[in-house]
C-alpha cells in the first residue's frame, strides 16, 4: 500500500482542555470516521487531567457546543480533518449571577 493510501484513511485532529494554570492541546492523528469522543478518549488527557468527566463535561468544536442542537453530541459527531475538539470545565459561577455581582460591586463603589 503507497503512502498516499494510508494518508487518505487518517485525518489530523487535536484534543484540547485548559485550567486557570495549564493548557494542553495534544495532536493526533485517527482513522477517517473517528467520533469527538472517540478522539477524546485516545488523545488519554484524562491521565493528565483526572478531573475531566468524558460522560458529563461539554465538548465543543472551535467553541461550538456539541450539545445536539447545532452540533451533535460528541459521541456522534463524526470529525473532519483538522477539527479541534474543546472539552470545557463546569463554570465557577453562573455568568448571570457573576453579573449581577459585579454590578452590586460598582453600584456599592458609587
Amino acid at each position: 500500500m503507497a503512502n498516499s493510501d494510508i494518508k487518505s484513511n487518517v485525518i489530523e485532529v487535536e484534543v484540547a482542555y485548559a485550567t486557570p494554570e495549564r493548557q494542553e492541546i495534544i495532536a493526533l492523528q485517527v482513522p477517517v470516521g473517528t467520533t469527538a469522543y472517540e478522539a477524546v478518549q485516545r488523545s488519554e488527557i484524562t491521565a493528565m487531567f483526572p478531573e475531566i468527566n468524558l460522560d458529563t463535561d461539554p465538548m465543543g468544536i472551535f467553541s461550538q457546543p456539541m450539545d445536539g442542537k447545532k452540533l451533535p453530541l460528541a459521541a456522534e459527531y463524526v470529525l473532519d480533518n483538522r477539527d479541534r475538539v474543546e472539552i470545557y470545565r463546569p463554570l465557577q459561577i453562573d455568568p448571570k449571577q457573576a453579573r449581577l455581582e459585579r454590578a452590586a460591586k460598582k453600584k456599592k463603589r458609587s
